[in-house]
């Protein structure tokens, strides 16, 4: 039987009549050759990152199809970026994905901690332990981990600015802008204590409502916190403003241009006099408009949609600065900051509906002009904006912004925190190998390599940070036993410390989320047995029509009848 699936060729019976169960050029893999081909795709994929884990980790750099270079050492990013072709090894993808929009942090961390366990089950299945088994061991252990990770961590005030700070900084330690993390840190908490929303006794953020604009040139240290909304549109007309002080914000949702009308419509002018009259009109209708704008008392116009030539002429005049083809998600953001209300209808508009903001201003940044709507009172809404030598820079800065905001609303939405450093992996690891005896039957065996697991992350810190990794881990695990729960891997230093004391701390939401990802994940892939692949059926390639029925032949020229005579002659021997 094998011999046909080795080759490639359909899956047949056991009889002598061949069966042809699946289309040209479709294949099966089974059993252990199957689990095997996918715990190794995934355990690549888990080697890719792995150099990139904590402040010693590397950075990889991408090429795509178009010739586009992305730098960065975030796990979500790089495997997002590198196009996998491997079902299995796509769902280590997936995990780094939602682990990514879940929690923000802990994308790299979660995909090694799968490839160890798929990689620790296997030594399991070389000694013949059921695939069900070790999921069941693993499902266990999995709940316990987050049980022991919820009993070791601390419950800190939802807005401690220093904890928040210490949170953020704590995730940028491992990218690229680490030499500026005190600074960008600052700025990463107070626009996200900006925008948080309390109810009752819980806060929501919502990080939409932070935009982060990039731009290259300047440095890192050049990265500001503006408090209100940048927008990347200039002022439409030359006569208008370059700034306004304690501006009137008007938004409007609705072209400042006379509609087309729906259906086909013609109108016969006979005279120039007809013409001009025609035009004058349109003037007019336009001139209204701005009328109504000016009555309100604005003195910045919004708007979402096109503004017509006159319609800039007549709105400079009055000295009003206009931008046009703003974002619908920027005008959102621009109503939560500045408090104006969008107006989809002129007739509507009352000075009710302004919003206010202390300066608008056109700026130049690098070649390109930006509007600033600055100094809103309690902007709901804000905008960091990014700065980096080049593009590349800028580009990994975002992420890392991305990743730290992220963690500062987990732990401001949950506020749990645990130390970092691989300390509290080694923590639930240990707790987890003397609650594994406790297990009957096989299920004990995969706990035990759950443990072993969770410390592949302690482990790939010290190697990232080159420090020998059986000392490491030895010395790791007695001190754990002491009872030092915050003992982890200090990698900067280079050595084994107190994460807590140098302030390495990480939200427990992140913790927990990569432990469920991964077990998820690696139980979901030791299920599979059986790989059945089908072949979308190709036509035939042009010019060679003629030769093709004669190559469809070929399963059934392959003497597939001789050969299917191969088991009785097994058991003749």
């Amino acid at each position: 039987m094998g011999v046909f699936l080795s080759m490639g060729m359909q899956a047949t019976s056991k009889g002598t009549m061949p069966v042809v169960l699946l289309k040209e050029g479709g294949s099966e893999t089974k059993g252990r050759d199957a689990q095997k081909n996918n715990i190794a795709a995934a355990k690549i994929i888990a080697e890719i990152v792995h150099s990139s884990l904590g402040p010693r980790g590397m950075d990889k750099m991408l090429v795509d199809s178009l010739g586009d270079v992305t730098i960065t050492n975030d796990g979500a990013t790089i495997l997002k970026e590198i196009d996998v072709q491997h079902p299995a090894a796509k769902m280590l993808v997936e995990i780094s994905k939602t682990t990514d929009n879940e929690v923000g942090d802990g994308t790299t961390s979660a995909v090694i901690l799968a490839g160890a366990l798929l990689e620790n089950a296997e030594s399991l299945l070389d000694q013949n332990v059921h695939p069900t088994i070790i999921v069941d061991g693993y499902r266990k252990a999995a709940k316990k981990a987050k049980q022991f990770l919820q009993e070791i961590s601390e419950t800190v005030s939802a807005n401690d600015k220093s904890i928040l700070n210490k949170i953020a900084k704590t995730s940028m330690q491992t990218k690229l802008v680490r030499k500026d993390s005190d600074q960008l840190a600052d700025i990463i908490v107070k626009a996200v204590l900006a925008v948080v929303e309390k109810e009752g006794e819980k806060f929501n953020v919502d990080i939409d409502d932070i935009k982060v604009e990039k731009k290259a040139g300047g440095s890192i240290k050049d990265s500001v916190i503006i408090q209100g909304i940048v927008l990347d549109k200039e002022i439409v007309h030359g006569g208008m403003p370059r700034k306004i002080s304690d501006a009137k914000i008007a938004l409007i949702n609705k072209a400042l241009e006379i509609s087309k009308t729906e259906t086909d419509a013609k109108i016969n002018i006979s005279n120039p006099q007809q013409l001009k009259s025609f035009l004058d009109e349109e003037n007019r209708m336009l001139k209204n408009m701005v009328d109504k704008v000016i009555g309100s008392g604005a003195n910045v116009v919004l708007c979402q949609k096109g503004i017509d030539d006159m319609a800039q002429h007549y709105l400079a005049k009055a000295g009003i600065i206009a931008v046009r083809r703003i974002k619908e998600s920027d005008l959102t953001k621009l109503a939560k900051a500045t408090g104006a209300r969008i107006v989809n209808n002129l007739d509507d508009i009352f000075e009710k509906d302004l919003g206010d903001a202390q300066l608008v201003e056109e700026r130049k940044i690098e070649e390109d002009k930006w509007v600033f709507i600055e100094g809103c009172k309690h902007p709901k809404s804000v905008t960091l904006l990014l700065r980096g030598g080049s593009q590349r820079v800028v580009d990994e800065v975002e992420r890392s912004v991305h990743d730290s905001l992220m963690v500062v609303k987990d732990v401001i939405e949950k506020p749990e925190i645990v130390a970092g450093g691989g300390a509290p992996e080694t923590y639930a690891a240990t707790k987890i190998r003397s609650w594994a005896k406790s297990l009957e039957g096989r299920e004990q065996l995969a706990a035990e390599k759950f443990a072993d697991s969770l410390e592949s992350i302690p482990l790939t810190l010290s190697e990232n940070a080159g420090m020998d990794p059986i000392d490491t881990l030895t010395v790791l695990r007695s001190r754990q036993m002491k009872g030092e729960k915050w003992t982890g891997i200090d990698v900067m230093k280079g050595k084994i410390g107190n994460m807590k004391s140098s302030d390495i701390i990480e939200p427990l939401a992140v913790k927990l989320q990569i432990v469920s990802a991964a077990a998820e994940a690696a139980c979901m892939i030791l299920r599979i047995d059986d790989v059945i692949a089908t072949q979308k059926s190709a036509g035939p390639p042009p010019g060679a029509e003629g030769g093709m029925p004669g190559m469809g032949g070929m399963p059934g020229m392959g003497g597939m009848p001789g050969m299917g005579g191969m088991p009785d002659m097994g058991g003749m021997m």
